[in-house]
This record gives C-alpha cells, sequence and structure tokens, in this order.
C-alpha cells in the first residue's frame, strides 16, 4: 500500500496531531519494551501506559520504616568532600567557608551572678586549604551543640573552636556569636526603669597559630553638634531668635581585644565604658523631667564625631583588660542629608587600607 502523505511544509492543526498521536499508539500496542524505549524519550511519554525497560520501576510511597545502619551510611556520596579533581575553579585557599546565622538558644553569665539564656546567630568558618575541595559544614553546628548546654564564656569558645578545627582538619580558624543583650537602665530624674539592648559579638580568630578575642558592642548615644548650638546661642543673645541646635541619633561600634591573662572583662564593664566616654545615651524611659534633663546633658557634652571617637579611644586605653581596639563612629545627621562618620584604630589587629562598602551603612539603628 503507498502512502501520500502531506504535504510536509503544511502547517498541522490539532485533528492532525490527535491522528498521529493515535497511530503512534497503535503501534505501541503491537511493539516490544525495547523498541518503545529506542524512541526518542520525548516521544515515548507520549505512551503513559507502555512499560520503558531503560526507566526504573521507582516506588513513591515514603519508607517510615527504613533505618540508616554503618554500612549504608559509608556508602552514601559525599561530593563535597572529594578529591582535588573535583574542584572548580582556581585550585586556591580560601581564608573563610563556613556557616553564617546559624542560631541557637546560648547562655551567659552576668556580671551581677546570675544566667541569661539568649538567642544567639552564630557564625563559624575555616580555612580551606587549595587542594582540597570543602568541608563539612554540619560538623561546625555538631560543635556549638556539644557545648551548647555550658554558660558560655571565650574558653568554652575556645573548646568548640578545637573541636571543629580537629574535625575538619583546618589551619585557621573563626567564630563569632552575635546577640542582644539586655541592661536595665534607671531613666535620667522621674526614677522610672527599662531594658536598655546593645548589640553585642563575640569573636575568636585563630590565624597563623595566634588566637585573639574579640568583643563587639553598638553604643547608642544623642550627638549635639557644638557649631550648631553656639550658633544657636548667637542667635538668642545677639537678636533675641529662638534657635535650636541640631543632634540626631549617633552610634558607635567599639571593637576591643580582651587580653587573655587579664582579668574579666565584662559586657556591663564595656557598656559602662562608654557611657563615661559620652553620657548622653539614648533613653528608655522617659517622663518630662527626664526630657529636660536630657536637653541639659546634650548641653553640657556637645561633640563632633571626631570627639566621640578619641574620647572612647581614651576610655578604652585606661582599660588594662583592653588591647587593640577599633572605635568607628556615626552621627546619623538631622541637618545634613547624609552621615558624619569617623574610624579610629589602636594597634595592627584592626588596621586595614580597605573598607567594605557597606560597613557603615550597619551602624544604622532604626529603634
Amino acid at each position: 500500500m503507498n502512502l501520500h502523505p502531506r504535504d510536509i511544509d503544511e502547517t498541522p492543526d490539532r485533528d492532525a496531531a490527535a491522528a498521529a498521536l493515535a497511530v503512534l499508539r497503535r503501534w505501541a500496542s503491537g511493539a516490544t519494551s525495547t523498541e518503545i524505549s529506542e524512541l526518542d524519550p520525548s516521544v515515548a511519554r507520549l505512551l503513559p501506559d507502555a512499560a520503558l525497560s531503560n526507566y526504573p520501576d521507582l516506588s513513591r510511597q515514603y519508607p517510615e520504616d527504613f533505618t540508616v545502619d554503618a554500612t549504608y551510611r559509608a556508602g552514601l556520596p559525599d561530593l563535597q568532600n572529594g578529591p582535588s579533581s573535583l574542584i572548580r575553579g582556581a585550585k586556591q585557599q580560601i581564608q573563610h567557608v563556613g556557616i553564617s546565622n546559624f542560631r541557637l538558644p546560648i547562655r551567659f553569665h552576668r556580671k551581677e551572678g546570675d544566667d541569661l539564656t539568649l538567642e544567639t546567630s552564630v557564625t563559624g568558618t575555616v580555612s580551606l586549604e587549595a587542594g582540597k575541595k570543602g568541608i563539612n559544614m554540619s560538623r561546625i553546628m555538631r560543635s556549638f551543640y556539644k557545648h551548647a548546654e555550658r554558660t558560655f564564656s571565650f574558653e568554652v569558645i575556645e573548646a568548640a573552636l578545637d573541636d571543629y578545627m580537629t574535625d575538619l582538619d583546618s589551619f585557621d580558624a573563626r567564630i563569632q556569636m552575635r546577640f542582644s543583650y539586655p541592661e536595665r537602665i534607671e531613666s535620667l530624674r522621674s526614677g522610672l526603669s527599662g531594658y536598655q539592648y546593645y548589640d553585642i559579638a563575640l569573636e575568636l580568630v585563630e590565624q597563623g597559630g595566634e588566637r585573639l578575642k574579640i568583643m563587639h558592642l553598638d553604643y547608642v548615644y544623642s550627638s549635639t553638634c557644638p557649631c550648631s548650638l553656639e550658633l544657636s546661642e548667637h542667635a538668642r543673645s545677639s537678636r533675641g531668635q529662638l534657635a535650636t541646635p541640631h543632634s540626631q541619633r549617633s552610634v558607635a561600634r567599639l571593637s576591643v581585644v580582651v587580653d587573655g591573662d587579664a582579668s574579666c572583662l565584662w559586657f556591663e564593664d564595656l557598656i559602662a565604658l562608654c557611657r563615661r566616654a559620652v553620657p548622653t545615651e539614648t533613653q528608655v524611659m522617659v517622663k518630662r523631667e527626664d526630657e529636660q534633663t536630657f536637653a541639659e546633658l546634650n548641653a553640657a557634652n556637645p561633640i563632633f564625631v571626631e570627639d566621640a571617637a578619641r574620647l572612647f579611644c581614651a576610655e578604652l586605653l585606661a582599660d588594662h583588660r583592653i588591647g587593640d581596639f577599633r572605635v568607628v563612629a556615626s552621627h546619623q545627621e538631622s541637618l545634613h542629608s547624609h552621615d558624619a562618620v569617623s574610624i579610629l584604630t589602636e594597634g595592627e589587629s584592626f588596621r586595614s587600607g580597605s573598607l567594605d562598602p557597606r560597613f557603615l551603612a550597619t551602624l544604622h539603628h532604626a529603634g
């Protein structure tokens, strides 16, 4: 029988497609599974009732009773820890690889003697040698859970660091724990009190066989511009014109290397140091007499951003428990559409010629 197909240049319509599918399925009803498997896969999928010899019969039921034994576990593929032949890109050492914002409740000891459990964000990284494909990141988390029931201190963080450096066979490692620390603060004159929250981070860095214990603290305060204050007073005295100096919410981030041989540097100690340097800390509970007092306090302590950095510096230099440090101050101007900033470092630990482009933006505290 001679078949006369339609002109191949003719665009088929829906009826033609349905007729072709019917012909395919009539053919498949008499074909072997091998013949069907040799079709183009996209064509074979048009035959839902045909068993394909090259397609495995997979179970679609979740195996609730399946358990993993040592033999099965040993046979699992582990691409991340594979040989160097699997490395993609340049075979270069990576300085930091690990996890960020792994959260768990951590118990911290307060200076008053009691403990406080706080939700803590953990960043843990290790260095990776040029010839290694990757690391087992879950080991970092497991190391923390081994110590999570202990009251945390730098000594406990060191134990966790030792564990995952051993597990991951790494020569450099870092841990940072970030949390919001509450302290009850009394109002200036009314006798009320409320909780002030301080962004604090503890960081342990091992590099080149040396360890640094670092504490970071964000301190939020009000800064009154000395120039604006003088101009306002000039308007009052010379022209009887009411004027107000501009002031704004400001943030200082103090990063300090803690001397391991000195006595303990408590969170509360570093907060108190900031208050001595710049006493115009933002307030929690405020009545009218507190607001008036705060205005008086700001007028008694006007500061430029350069003054703030040097005032914090003076207090840090006087504390024997503190080694190298960095002060970053940001006055988020109410006069200008931009911020005024200053960075002061002491020692080599924080000295850098470059700055993360978004670093100063992280000093904004929305309240």
